[in-house]
């Protein structure tokens, strides 16, 4: 994520209508990149207009999440600092605001992180906070994407219609902010799609796309997909082609469907290489000219 200036901001804060907060965060929190490429699409389908940015001075390892140099015939023009912005847009349809918080994982400070975005949710008005994740499961890639949710309370936690998530482990910045929110007394919720762990390191459109579902489901509004279908199918007969080719990966696909077709199996997987999977996968890919890591 580049912003023009990490100190840009409106000359005055603009008067939104019932806004709602959605945030996605490159990084732990985003497997095969699925909340990052959501949020992205829905600043473009949206027509999202910049709205200010957080000072990555205090929050990034350089190191880690370098500026970004841009030249112009052969002159430095300008060094991009790499950070979290939020934009804002109208909701398709309706008088309401949202605001899209489009981040990546901090390396330091968390807690003040939070409370940062926390004051642009009180100088906005934003009354409800939404968060994207993505993580790592076993489960096939040839069966319809799992989205978990958590929330605030019970009741909008079964108006989610979702799998609640009964995770306990380390967490990423997703689950912090939306634990600040809910300390804060802001209501929150978090959607987390499930990705295949043996083909994670590849962008999985199929998994954002089952993320823009729920914000329809959550919001009642309709948003355009797009391109991201057609990359979905075409995201999962690669991977298809991948395991046919494979007689490892393609064992180990059809031991994933069979548990999941009878999910109360008692008999556990065998063990499987999953980094070694991983990495013929990249390898396939990389002969097929589609890209891996960062594509």
């Amino acid at each position: 994520m580049t912003d023009r200036d990490p100190h840009d901001r409106p000359e005055r804060e603009p008067r939104l209508v019932d806004p709602v907060m959605i945030a996605a965060f490159e990084g732990w929190n985003d497997a095969g990149e699925a909340a990052s490429t959501a949020l992205e699409h829905l600043e473009l389908s949206w027509d999202a207009t910049p709205l200010a940015s957080i000072d990555p001075e205090d929050y990034y390892d350089f190191q880690v999440t370098r500026p970004h140099v841009r030249y112009a015939d052969g002159v430095t023009r300008k060094i991009e600092w790499q950070t979290t912005r939020l934009s804002v847009a109208t909701l398709p349809g309706t008088e309401r605001h949202v605001v899209l918080v489009n981040g990546i994982e901090p390396n330091l400070r968390w807690r003040s992180f939070c409370t940062e975005l926390l004051g642009h949710i009180e100088r906005l008005g934003v009354m409800k906070v939404i968060t994207l994740g993505a993580l790592l499961t076993d489960i096939p890639h040839t069966r319809p994407t799992t989205v978990s949710g958590i929330s605030h309370d019970t009741d909008s936690a079964n108006r989610m219609q979702v799998e609640p998530s009964t995770y306990q482990g380390p967490t990423g910045i997703v689950g912090v902010f939306q634990n600040a929110c809910v300390e804060a007394g802001v209501p929150a919720m978090s959607f987390w799609a499930a990705v295949p762990h043996y083909v994670s390191q590849a962008r999985v459109p199929k998994a954002a796309v089952a993320l823009l579902h729920r914000i329809e489901e959550v919001l009642d509004v309709e948003v355009p997909l797009g391109g991201l279908p057609e990359q979905a199918e075409e995201w999962e007969r690669t991977v298809s082609e991948m395991a046919e080719a494979d007689d490892e990966v393609r064992e180990y696909v059809r031991q994933l469907e069979e548990q999941a077709a009878n999910e109360d199996a008692e008999e556990p997987l065998p063990e499987a290489d999953g980094d070694a999977i991983a990495a013929d996968f990249e390898r396939y890919l990389r002969r097929r000219g589609t890209g891996g890591t960062g594509s």
